[in-house]
């Protein structure tokens, strides 16, 4: 199921270095919770709270194969979360560019 792109979630879930871990563990789809859990100092259930964060935001999903419940990142709410911050970065850099121009401007006035 496939969740509309919502910026405070997704910003909130990969506001925790593990949760960060667990979307690039995921990119490649071939580990489950189990294996996921193994890699980090914490318990199974903790690991599966930082997984259900991560699956309200859209950012991996769960398919269960047999017995295991594979999680996969999904890339296009990452996509979503870059563009959005490069809207930022176009933003703050317009911004810069102004302010270098009025600093110009006003020390050519000067002299």
């Amino acid at each position: 199921m496939q969740t509309a792109f919502e910026p405070d979630l997704v910003f909130a879930a990969l506001a925790d270095a593990t949760r960060r871990d667990i979307v690039l563990r995921a990119l490649g789809g071939r580990e489950g919770v189990v294996e996921l859990a193994s890699h980090y100092p914490m318990s199974f259930a903790a690991v599966q709270k930082h997984v259900a964060v991560l699956e309200r935001a859209g950012l991996v999903t769960k398919t269960r194969i047999g017995r295991r419940k594979v999680v996969r990142t999904e890339i296009e709410a990452l996509r979503h979360a870059r563009g959005l911050l490069d809207q930022y970065e176009a933003l703050w850099r317009g911004r810069i560019d102004r302010m270098t121009d009025l600093i110009a401007a006003s020390r050519g006035t000067r002299t």
